[in-house]
């Protein structure tokens, strides 16, 4: 192992235009034609003007969210409140008018200090949400008017909330946008998801997707101390984005920038401890109520483990250690690409990869958890072609839980029965194990990356964009793929040809 100090002058990344989707994806040129084909050369693609990337993504992913909302508008009338089986019917459920009198915010309790009395929250006690999550929650409540009629303010709580998750769906579009610089029409491919626009409003996720998105666009931007900071905020609304960290560590050790990462990693810790350590010293039965119910909740549903007790009638109490076991053989399986692979892999795509290991083994997967990986899929793998087949897997598995919902709940035999369900289950994990699969070919074989192929680095990685490995295994078992096998004007990684 070599050393290198973290200040090591590194070439500069990649330069240039703007890059359009139709110039190199074919699927997004051949849809192009409906809006007039693709870019020509003599097209307007910079900053300038009113009609920027940044606007158009915002008016995309507003038009789309607001679309989901009109999925809703059966549950708005009635299905919410009226014949329980109606919201799985029309796919159109949302846990956001349930909790809020389940959860006492109808009453004015205040989450995790007060507790919420059995006939009300159904035995549960205390809010099962992390702190900054209940403090969203807990600030909607604030705008939905009082009254004795509680399923126009059950409306109201849920019109607040998709306001304000409609800003953080806002939020992220323009993050993923501005990561990769030359790169943002990429955001399209979440503005225009459709899973995104189905889930959007069932959970409060997109606060901590929004705070994930801006805390890697900070990271891009080599701000390791603001990332830190927003990846510790995002942990404090749901403990997925503390996984980002894992790999974060080890794509810093192989480039020998380990300072710039306890930068990021104190600023996480801090802003998570800001959040927490107030609701722990004064309400602590409250707070641990979130991880408690996650360590206690059985198999449920979508997850790989109800499929395998489903389908061998075996409960498995033991799935707390069968997840934790088989999650823990994907992150070595991650380790060892980011320290073996020839090239070291670029920050979103072991981000998603780390993620998706999360959901694909853990022991429940709602279906607004895809929302965790839309972002990091369309930085990770921006080609439409594979975000579309995941997308429709995940489609499917939105469809089919609220038909299994209808089929078990209905009493009339309608919708769809285990076998089917199990089958849409499958989809999913499929998908998901589909786009996985081609981020790990992309790793492993540079020139395969969308993102690579003009000869960029790593857009999204900042201090790690250009610099060269410290710390590599395996170094003499292979010859690295360098950008000068696939693109002009570089000869080595992260060093211009003295020649372009």
């Amino acid at each position: 192992m070599t050393t290198a100090r973290e200040n090591d002058d590194s070439a500069a990344p990649v330069q240039a235009a703007t890059v359009p989707p139709t110039a190199e994806d074919p699927l997004a040129e051949a849809g192009s034609e409906l809006l007039g084909g693709p870019v020509g050369r003599r097209a307007t693609t910079g900053r300038s003007g009113w009609w920027n990337p940044l606007r158009v993504l915002a008016l995309v992913v507003i038009g789309m969210f607001a679309l989901g909302m009109v999925q809703k508008v059966p549950c708005y009338d009635s299905g919410w409140f009226f014949g329980a089986n109606d919201q799985y019917t029309h796919a159109c459920y949302s846990d956001i008018p349930h909790l809020f009198y389940a959860r006492g915010f109808a009453d004015d309790l205040v989450p995790y200090f007060d507790h919420i009395p059995d006939a009300t929250s159904g035995g549960m006690g205390y809010l099962e949400y992390p702190v900054l999550t209940g403090l969203f929650m807990e600030v909607a409540s604030w705008f939905t008017p009082h009254g004795s009629d509680l399923v126009h303010r059950e409306q109201v709580y849920w019109l607040v909330n998709s306001a304000m998750l409609m800003l953080c769906a806002v939020i992220t579009v323009i993050a993923v946008a501005r990561t990769h610089r030359r790169r943002p029409w990429d955001g399209l491919l979440v503005a225009l998801s459709p899973a995104f626009a189905l889930t959007a409003t069932i959970n409060w996720d997109l606060l901590a997707v929004a705070l994930t998105a801006v805390g890697m666009l900070m990271w891009a931007r080599s701000r390791p101390v603001a990332a830190g900071v927003l990846i510790g905020l995002a942990t404090a609304a749901k403990l997925y984005p503390v996984l980002l960290l894992g790999p974060l560590l080890l794509l810093c050790l192989r480039a020998g920038r380990m300072r710039t990462y306890w930068k990021a990693f104190g600023g996480a810790a801090v802003a998570w401890l800001v959040v927490n350590v107030p609701v722990m010293v004064f309400a602590w039965d409250g707070w641990e109520k979130f991880y408690t119910y996650s360590q206690s909740r059985g198999v449920d549903f979508g997850s790989l483990w109800l499929i395998i007790s489903q389908q061998t009638g075996n409960p498995l109490d033991g799935a707390n250690a069968y997840a934790i076991a088989l999650m823990l053989l994907l992150c070595a399986a991650v380790a060892a690409l980011i320290l073996y692979a020839p090239r070291r892999p670029r920050f979103a795509q072991v981000a998603f990869l780390v993620i998706a290991a999360f959901i694909l083994t853990n022991k429940v997967y709602s279906p607004q958890y895809v929302l965790w990986l839309i972002p990091l899929a369309a930085l990770a793998r921006p080609r439409w072609r594979d975000f579309l087949v995941w997308q429709a897997c995940e489609v499917m598995y939105f469809l089919g839980i609220w038909m299994y919902l209808a089929y078990t709940t209905g009493g009339n035999n309608k919708g769809l029965p285990e076998g089917g369900y199990d089958f849409a289950i499958a989809l999913h994990l499929l998908g998901t194990l589909y786009l996985c699969a081609v981020i790990v070919r992309d790793a492993l074989m540079a020139e395969r990356d969308p993102v690579r192929r003009d000869g960029s680095d790593d857009p999204s990685g900042g201090v790690l964009d250009g610099a060269r490995d410290v710390f590599v295994l395996g170094r003499r078992a292979h010859q690295p793929r360098h950008a000068a096998q696939f693109s002009s004007g570089y000869v080595e990684w992260g060093r211009e040809n003295a020649d372009a």
